[in-house]
């Protein structure tokens, strides 16, 4: 009889690692707790650095499901028992499942820009996140202020929720920075007459093709990088922002008004990934997330026999970095499961 698997988590990771296993004859069933598939991809307009619509991706996972994969929507996991090697999954619904292994892919979740009240998101109508940036690109086209009105000038500030020790988050979200160039780039394109400033504490250009696209957001786009961190952000009378900020480089502290703020959010672990990290017992670091087996050797193991994890669940990850992980993930779970056969 055919193995069988279960994948909580039906963004990216979970639809790459379930079509890869069953394509090795292993029975699938996906769990995803909201209505449709393909997680935080969902959200976005352009993916970096290419700026290949992010509908391609998903399209292209969707339309590849394998006919051996079961899907469950709106499947909130109630609670997980082993019994020998046999794993029983029960979920909200009152559905029940079992299978031979387990694996997580719950993703993360984007910081929650209110707890930086300083920044005024929640409170200013002209300070957004980058997540709501990505919307307006998305179902708008073009970049418009409270008011309706093209910003002549558009400020974004980097690491926000990320490398703060005061918001209790010190670990670095690694895409931030190039997410703040791609999108300062568009910004640029669709207001050609606009301002784009970059607030940034230092930049983290880490992929293949990532330093081209800062040299290009400086080069061909015109958009200025400031080092230093945001202190506070206030509300002029006609709804601009006034922000103030030190130039680290210039060594004096600056005021400049914009149209709109953008702040761009870091990742934390997904609230899925932390409650079914203490329904298994799973350990997590100091950042919330999954801790591997072994960081250079089982990053996809979790210690627990059984128990796999692919994608952000375990840390802040790229969509090609989150695909790659899945695939090894898949081939982790096969060899599992032949050994245990």
């Amino acid at each position: 009889m055919a193995k069988k698997v279960i994948i909580i988590g039906g963004g990216i990771a979970g639809l790459e690692a379930a079509n890869k296993l069953a394509a090795m004859g292993t029975e699938i069933h996906l769990f995803e707790q909201q209505s449709k598939i393909g997680g935080n991809v969902n959200n976005w307009y352009q993916l970096f650095p290419d700026r290949r619509p992010g509908e391609d991706v998903l399209r292209k996972l969707r339309d590849e499901v394998h006919p051996a994969v079961q899907i469950s929507y709106n499947a909130g996991v109630k609670s997980i028992e082993k019994n020998n090697r046999q794993f029983t999954v029960n979920l909200n619904s009152g559905l029940t499942e079992r299978a031979d292994a387990i694996l997580i892919t719950t993703g993360f979740r984007n910081f929650d820009a209110t707890k930086k009240e300083e920044y005024g998101y929640g409170i200013y109508d002209n300070v957004i996140t980058s997540v709501d940036l990505e919307k307006m690109f998305r179902e708008k086209g073009t970049v418009l202020n409270a008011r309706g009105e093209k910003p002549r000038r558009v400020g974004f500030v980097h690491c926000v929720g990320s490398r703060d020790e005061k918001a209790g988050n010190n670990h670095c979200s690694k895409v931030c920075c190039v997410t703040g160039v791609k999108q300062a780039i568009e910004v640029r394109e669709m207001l050609p007459d606009s301002e784009v400033f970059c607030f940034y504490m230092d930049l983290r250009m880490f992929g293949r093709h990532y330093e081209e696209l800062y040299r290009e957001s400086q080069e061909e786009w015109g958009v200025k990088f400031i080092r230093g961190r945001l202190s506070e952000a206030c509300e002029n009378m006609n709804g601009s922002i006034l922000i103030k900020v030190e130039d680290t480089l210039a060594g004096r502290p600056m005021k400049i008004s914009v149209d709109l703020l953008v702040l761009l959010v870091g990742f934390l672990p997904s609230e899925g990934t932390k409650s079914i990290a203490q329904l298994l017992d799973l350990n997590c670091g100091n950042d919330g997330f999954i801790t591997t087996e072994d960081e250079h050797l089982q990053t996809n193991r979790t210690g627990k026999e059984g128990i796999f994890v692919a994608g952000s669940c375990t840390g802040s990850k790229s969509i090609p970095e989150t695909l790659a992980d899945a695939r090894a993930a898949a081939l982790e779970i096969s060899q599992y499961l032949n050994i245990n056969a």
